[in-house]
């Protein structure tokens, strides 16, 4: 296995800058023989009555963080994951982080927000104290922005659409960006057609993205994330399989949160699963997901379930003309039956 394995020429035209309106406009690259050009709202007639969608109820912060030195220099914080329970405590990467001493303050609107702490065992992010008697959610819903991906250059004029309609749980530095194609109509549609609907939560950090960073894929660290599978989405998914229905995952985040939980018997937890060729697959039949960056171990995900003819794909979805990325299009590809257990 080689890095090479997963690359692919993305030209930067391709990457979606802006969401298309209305959400479930977002074409579908259906896979099959022959492949299918749909749009997000066929999907009632694509998925099966008995089938049933599990996403990812995580809600992205504002966690981006522009903010001065006592200096009058700038600086720039983009909080990961909330260490402890009142969430005073974050994993941040921080800009310039050579430049910073650990407990310097950051200023926002001349008022302290940000206590710097020591660099954390991965070396490349700090522990950081966000500071004031305010809720820190507070905190940031006003003073933070929501952490776009570098790739999107565009303004984001409703930060909404940066978020799923269902999302509950705060705390990601990301979102799971192919339920952000649903809306609380097509749900409906799903549901008038016997597709039913559960939550996993997996607080989705910036590892999720990472460009794989060795030669030899394999050899990519990867970090842990938090996630939590409520027992009665166990429930429903053990019996919608035992019933002959299909588990369909809306995003790699949800694969990674029921497939950590099905791997260890752990229905929450801190997970490093690290999906890719071979991988022992215990729950998810359908995958419907975006199209990823080259050389992540996102793509591994995908070969691991498709195989190698993702790149057949890409290939189309890049001759037609697809949006790629968090706001782009999306595909839906299905495993053979036989290889579950």
């Amino acid at each position: 296995m080689q890095l090479s394995d997963f690359d692919y020429v993305l030209p930067d035209e391709r990457i979606a800058q802006v969401p298309i309106t209305p959400r479930d406009a977002a074409r579908l690259l259906v896979a099959g023989n022959p492949v299918q050009h749909r749009h997000v709202s066929d999907l009632p007639d694509l998925l099966q009555p008995g089938d049933l969608l599990v996403v990812n109820e995580t809600r992205v912060i504002p966690a981006r963080l522009k903010l001065t030195r006592s200096t009058g220099g700038a600086a720039e914080v983009l909080l990961l994951e909330a260490i402890d329970p009142d969430r005073r405590v974050w994993e941040a990467l921080i800009r310039p982080g050579k430049k910073l001493k650990v407990r310097e303050c950051l200023f926002a609107d001349g008022v302290p927000l940000i206590r710097i702490g020591e660099r954390t065992a991965a070396g490349d992010t700090f522990f950081v104290n966000l500071i004031g008697d305010a809720d820190p959610l507070q905190l940031l819903e006003q003073h933070g922005q929501m952490p776009l991906p570098p790739y999107i250059t565009a303004t984001l004029d409703d930060p909404d659409r940066y978020q799923t309609v269902f999302a509950a749980t705060p705390g990601s530095a990301a979102a799971p960006t192919a339920g952000l194609h649903f809306t609380p109509e097509l749900f409906s549609r799903l549901t008038a057609r016997g597709v039913d609907r559960v939550a996993v939560e997996l607080i989705v950090g910036l590892d999720t993205f990472q460009p794989i960073s060795t030669e030899n894929p394999l050899d990519h660290p990867m970090h842990t994330e938090r996630y939590r599978v409520p027992p009665e989405t166990m429930e429903a998914c053990l019996r919608t399989r035992k019933q002959g229905g299909r588990l369909v995952a809306v995003g790699t985040t949800a694969v990674r949160a029921l497939e950590s939980a099905a791997k260890t018997g752990e229905l929450a937890g801190r997970t490093k699963l690290f999906i890719h060729e071979g991988f022992d697959w215990q729950l998810i039949d359908v995958l419907m997901t975006n199209f990823h960056l080259p050389k992540t171990t996102l793509l591994m995900m995908i070969d691991a379930f498709f195989g190698p003819e993702w790149r057949s794909l890409y290939a189309e979805a890049l001759r037609k003309e697809y949006r790629f990325l968090s706001f782009g299009d999306a595909m839906l590809i299905e495993r053979s039956r036989s290889q579950h257990p």
